[in-house]
């Protein structure tokens, strides 16, 4: 990899970050005003306000309930659902026309050409994934012998953008226990990719340069506002003023 195709996969990687992750999240954190964007249990979202802020507040019950949403699952949703996204917009010099294949690429550590499957994270795969996977890779092994290509079980991979090899879950463990397929993580996934071992920092860092503009936060303080002032965060609340007046 020559350094301006360097330089451009990490300015692709800034622009899809803004326009896709960093995008999706505030789409979806602006849903957060109504409580019908949550299944609300009253036992542990009290207990969640009080252990927040140590009260059982409209404004505490909502954050009880945003909080989570906005710095985990919405997020991690988001940055999932954007990989294919980041395939074929960011690695597009490698994108795949096999069915069940995002990339191929030619391995810089061991020379040989890999059929690569595209994985978020070391932790987003699950049973069912795994036959896909080897579903897929069955097929393209057939599909090498009909075309008279030499495809063995180490061209056939997963490629996880981020972690290392002792975070991976269970179930990617399998396809290579199992299965017999490499999965690369992290810093070994870019290596072989690009044949550059610092490019995992390198990416890195281009996303850490674009975090400047993800100050959300008046927004986000606008959003617990108004989801407080609903009608049912404002039940919950007042019934367990009444309810300890009472006692």
């Amino acid at each position: 990899m020559t350094e301006r195709e360097k330089q451009e996969i990490l300015n692709k990687t800034k622009d899809w970050f803004k326009s896709s992750v960093m995008a999706n999240h505030i789409i979806n954190s602006k849903k957060l005003v109504s409580p019908n964007q949550f299944q609300i249990n009253p036992f542990l979202t009290v207990y969640l306000a009080n252990f927040l802020t140590g009260n059982s507040s409209p404004e505490s019950i909502a954050k009880a309930l945003i909080y989570p949403r906005v710095l985990g699952t919405s997020i991690t949703t988001s940055f999932g659902t954007q990989i294919q996204k980041f395939t074929t917009t960011v690695l597009k010099t490698y994108a795949s026309l096999t069915p069940g294949i995002d990339i191929e690429f030619d391995d810089q550590i061991d020379g040989r050409h890999k059929y690569c499957q595209l994985k978020a994270g070391p932790n987003c795969i699950n049973k069912d994934d795994v036959v896909t996977i080897s579903d897929h890779f069955k097929a393209i092994k057939n599909l090498g012998r009909t075309n008279h290509l030499t495809i063995g079980l180490q061209d056939l991979v997963v490629g996880v953008i981020y972690g290392e090899n002792s975070d991976l879950s269970d179930h990617y463990k399998k396809l290579t226990k199992d299965y017999n397929y490499p999965v690369f993580v992290g810093i070994d996934f870019w290596t072989r990719l690009t044949g550059d071992h610092g490019f995992y920092y390198d990416l890195i860092k281009a996303i850490s340069e674009v975090v400047d503009e993800a100050d959300f936060s008046s927004q986000l303080e606008q959003i617990i506002k108004e989801l407080s002032e609903s009608d049912k965060i404002q039940s919950l609340s007042i019934n367990l003023i009444n309810s300890s007046s009472q006692e």
